[in-house]
């Protein structure tokens, strides 16, 4: 198993670059090779929905995926990351369905967040509703019917399908680490937290990112996989200022701000709003332009001006490539209003030149790079995927045969950002300092640098032009894509 390094991870489905893990395998050895260091497998267990995230269990390997040996074999190539869910689990788990069965004499009652038990009289207040940081437009519930007959209402947050999980109990205490330790021995080197700001509940409170109970949550994930070395990854999107937090307590955040900061600045030709976050933002992180979800808009308030996030959003409907804003309603069921459903790739308006840009800037940024499987293909919207399910996300989740893989990696685009991806991951100076030098207007110039190793990018978001420089051996060399 490898563990984590300053080389850039794919996000990926075990189905999305061929059929299984096997073939996904064979893609990156025959395509990719050493243009990643590392795996985001996205849910690759048995799901009842929400593509994964609804986990029956953490101990199978869903079957359509293939098996523990196939994630094995994975794990000896690159580094992996697994999802948590540390929120919920799904309401076809045996953990559920024994609830439901056994009711008060189930072992797993304690798993669950009872209203009876939660609110002081049974039932939030409607003042209490308000306060919730929630993403649904009522108490966040389902309803629980037992075998006996009766019924009550469970915490729920998502979909009907995610039931949350009470992280106080000592049952779920339990639960959490015999499932991280289960991951962290079968090939973890990183294990993302997901929704973990909704796992802190407390009456009388948005019952989101709970402080002190959410560092109390944290550090018991730390100490449950300090022993392995595995990292956590805490997922959040959210306030600027929530990342710089977190990372203030030692541990990696998300730049879930660079996506939108970029398109404003290629948009507009302007590096202002980007330079200031690049001086500001948190130096232990991951960068994304984009992953399994949209186009993230929370994440960037109060670092663009509210009329700038207004405007990018506009130009991206109105300039880029096959995308409406219904594709983000309850019309393609989305509800999050948050986000933006469509590939990086056709938010630049399928724009080869704009969209090697912007890989430029998120590679030479703080942090280490994630690469969406849509992206690293320079994929474009999905439209005939979204139309036939009316799932925005899907938009963005085209299902790569191998032999389509092996058609998209020879278009000019993906050759060049291949090149890039290789150039990123083997320079000596990306271990180094992060320098952003004194420009105005569209030019932006950063250099990284480790002892004697130099590597420079050059750019013109206006023009939507850059060059590379970097050192070698000594001598002054530029980039040839």
């Amino acid at each position: 198993m490898k563990k984590a390094t300053n080389q850039i991870m794919l996000i990926t489905y075990s189905d999305s670059m061929g059929r299984s893990i096997k073939e996904l395998t064979e893609v990156l050895d025959t395509y990719i090779k050493d243009a990643i260091g590392g795996v985001h497998l996205l849910p690759f267990f048995p799901s009842s929905g929400d593509r994964g995230f609804a986990p029956m269990t953490y101990r199978e390997v869903d079957p359509a995926f293939g098996d523990w040996d196939d994630v094995k074999n994975l794990s000896e190539r690159y580094y992996l990351m697994y999802d948590y869910m540390i929120n919920h689990i799904s309401a076809q788990s045996e953990y559920y369905k024994d609830f439901l069965e056994k009711k008060d004499t189930s072992k797993y009652k304690d798993l669950f967040i009872r209203y009876k038990d939660f609110w002081q009289n049974g039932e939030p207040t409607e003042q209490d509703v308000d306060a919730i940081y929630k993403r649904k437009p009522r108490a966040p519930y389902t309803v629980a019917h037992f075998a006996d007959g009766t019924e009550e209402k469970v915490w729920c947050t998502f979909d009907e399908e995610q039931i949350d999980i009470n992280v106080k109990s000592e049952t779920s205490k339990r639960f959490i680490r015999d499932n991280l330790e289960w991951l962290a021995r079968n090939g973890a080197a990183i294990i993302r937290l997901d929704a973990f700001a909704y796992a802190t509940k407390k009456a009388g409170t948005s019952c989101f990112f709970i402080e002190p109970e959410v560092w109390d949550l944290i550090k018991e994930c730390e100490d449950i996989l300090k022993p392995f070395g595995t990292i956590i990854l805490p997922e959040i999107h959210e306030h600027y200022t929530m990342q710089q937090k977190i990372e203030s307590h030692g541990l990696p955040v998300y730049d879930f701000a660079l996506p939108m900061l970029l398109l404003h600045g290629i948009y507009y030709g302007d590096s202002k709003y980007l330079k200031h976050w690049f001086e500001i933002c948190p130096r232990n992180q991951y960068t994304t332009l984009d992953t399994h979800d949209g186009i993230g808009v929370v994440d960037v308030r109060d670092l663009l001006p509210d009329e700038e996030i207004e405007k990018t959003r506009e130009h991206l409907y109105s300039r880029g490539a096959n995308v409406k804003k219904i594709y983000s309603t309850a019309a393609y069921n989305n509800l999050d209003i948050y986000q933006i459903n469509c590939t990086y790739y056709s938010a630049l308006g399928d724009d080869d030149n704009a969209y090697l840009l912007a890989r430029a800037v998120q590679f030479f940024a703080p942090g280490i790079p994630q690469v969406y499987y849509v992206g690293m293909l320079a994929g474009a919207n999905d439209i005939e995927l979204l139309e036939k399910t009316k799932v925005g996300r899907n938009i963005n989740r085209h299902y790569y045969t191998k032999e389509e893989v092996a058609k998209e990696v020879e278009r000019p685009v993906v050759k060049k950002l291949l090149s890039l991806m290789r150039f990123r991951n083997s320079h000596p100076a990306f271990n180094g300092q992060f320098l952003v030098e004194d420009s105005s207007g569209s030019e932006l110039i950063i250099r990284r640098r480790n002892g004697g190793h130099e590597a420079v990018l050059k750019a013109d978001l206006k023009g939507k032009t850059f060059t590379v420089s970097y050192t070698d051996n000594g001598n002054e060399k530029e980039l040839s894509l």
